[in-house]
């Protein structure tokens, strides 16, 4: 675009004295602030004319991708399509209008559609009962650890202490584990990319408190040890955790309660079609087993009004519980919101419908591995799940890195793959098409990589410069991690 004032802070274009507004009189009369809260001097915001803006911010607009302007194939985040219909039912204003402490009487469709969601999600999983109050996924792992190291210390076990992780698990499951206490162990993975068994037999003993394992895991793999690795950690006195950020491949085709975990949390953002780039929205429900119910009452609005169930089991009632300190997660009901587009989006697919969703996301998933791993690197051949992992390019010495590829799918139009994770390989390059996607969108998507993979045999240095096409060009990344400038007087003091 020509247009001199694209790519121009607002800041830029403002000019003393121009207004793009009036406000309309107050019926409520004129009333100042008092002096003690006034501000010393006038904010520094930009003075614009209505037009200046609004061309401002549309044009800025057209640099955000979405999976609504093309293809997103966004390894180990399910970055698929969200129908409009979810937002328009989470736009209903008889949902929107409603406030977290008006009477209970006054608001069941909501808390009907609550109660209808947790049984909705404790049948496609498997499990009994969920709570719905953790607002993203490694809010919602934090709180089922949170449930397990509970389900020890209730049982007088307070010796559990120690989590395992497998080294391809996502960085959070560490992580959350350690923000709960709890002490992180490693397991390794074979060669084929899934849980060495006979390493996890070493770290079992009468301290572990459980196991987190994500299924598909992050290679895209499909764990089928998980009966033997589950009957062993149950037989140690240890819980089996489900890491939900893969579930949307298993929709379908088969349930984490079934394969015998105990506690999981899912990612619905995710698997559940409501859009999560840039760090949100969210929402990490967490399930549990038939025999743990009672510890999501410990856990606030997890009991939910239009159920009616009664939990009493392993001797603990909601008398019991009421008495017991709170696990406080969160405020209300959780990101309702959210969870208004992932109900909308189940009643939409049915019971029939969803069942596609796994098989068809794996199918597109094999069909670019298979069409691609002739020019890019495939360590772990085999049938993946919904997503798998090249490490870079086959032929090494062009000198073009991972980085370099997905720089250059920029100026095709196309988002790039997660690269760099999973931390097994030193280049990885991690795809997920989702079941969304048409046949005609991935070959496009193949011809592409392919056109790249040739490139940079013929011409390298056009994909270690790219991207070309962009409103800029490749940036510093390091730099700009420990010198962000993140306002636009930050910016005048760095010119």
């Amino acid at each position: 675009m020509n247009n001199k004032l694209y790519g121009k802070l607002i800041f830029e274009l403002s000019h003393e004295g121009r207004r793009g507004y009036t406000l309309p009189d107050s019926p409520f009369g004129s009333y100042q602030v008092p002096a003690e809260m006034r501000r010393a001097e006038d904010a520094a915001l930009p003075e614009c004319d209505e037009m200046t803006v609004v061309r401002h911010y549309t044009n800025h607009s057209a640099n955000n991708f979405g999976v609504n302007n093309g293809f997103y194939p966004l390894g180990s985040c399910t970055m698929k399509y969200n129908p409009v219909i979810n937002e328009e039912m989470a736009a209903l204003p008889e949902f929107t209008s409603l406030h977290p402490l008006q009477p209970a009487d006054t608001c069941k469709g909501a808390l009907t559609l609550i109660d209808n969601l947790q049984q909705s999600l404790a049948e496609l999983t498997g499990l009994s009962r969920f709570t719905l109050s953790p607002f993203a996924g490694a809010h919602g792992e934090l709180t089922g650890l949170m449930i397990i190291r509970t389900w020890h210390e209730k049982r007088g076990d307070s010796k559990r202490t120690k989590v395992i992780v497998p080294d391809s698990a996502h960085g959070t499951n560490p992580a959350s584990a350690a923000v709960c206490g709890l002490d992180v162990v490693e397991v390794k993975s074979k060669a084929d990319g899934t849980v060495d068994i006979d390493d996890l037999r070493g770290l079992l003993d009468d301290t572990v408190a459980a196991m987190m394992m994500t299924n598909p895991n992050t290679l895209g793999l499909f764990e089928h040890g998980i009966p033997e690795i589950a009957q062993l950690v149950h037989d140690c006195g240890g819980l089996m955790y489900y890491d939900g950020a893969n579930l949307n491949p298993m929709l379908g085709a088969c349930r984490p309660g079934d394969m015998g975990f105990d506690v999981m949390h899912i990612n619905l953002h995710k698997t559940f079609s409501t859009p999560h780039g840039g760090g949100g929205p969210g929402a990490g429900p967490v399930g549990v087993r038939k025999g743990m119910e009672w510890i999501l009452d410990l856990i606030d609005n997890s009991s939910y009004l239009q159920s009616g169930t009664d939990v009493t089991k392993d001797g603990h009632d909601r008398e019991d519980c009421a008495a017991d300190k709170p696990l406080k997660v969160g405020a209300y009901h959780g990101n309702f919101a959210v969870l208004m587009r992932a109900y909308a989006y189940i009643l939409t697919l049915g019971k029939e419908n969803i069942r596609m969703v796994g098989p068809l996301a794996t199918l597109n998933a094999n069909y670019i591995k298979e069409s691609l791993k002739d020019v890019y690197e495939l360590p772990i051949d085999g049938l993946c799940k919904h997503e798998f992992v090249f490490d870079g390019l086959k032929d090494k010495t062009t000198g073009v890195t991972t980085m370099d590829v997905a720089k250059r799918l920029l100026d095709y139009g196309y988002h790039a793959p997660t690269i760099y994770f999973p931390l097994l390989f030193h280049e990885s390059l991690m795809i997920e098409p989702t079941e969304n996607e048409s046949k005609d969108t991935i070959d496009g998507f193949i011809d592409v990589m392919r056109r790249i993979a040739e490139e940079a045999n013929s011409t390298p240095e056009l994909v270690k410069s790219a991207p070309h096409d962009t409103p800029i060009g490749r940036v510093d990344d390091v730099l700009a991690a420990k010198h962000p400038v993140v306002t636009y007087k930050s910016l005048l003091n760095e010119n």
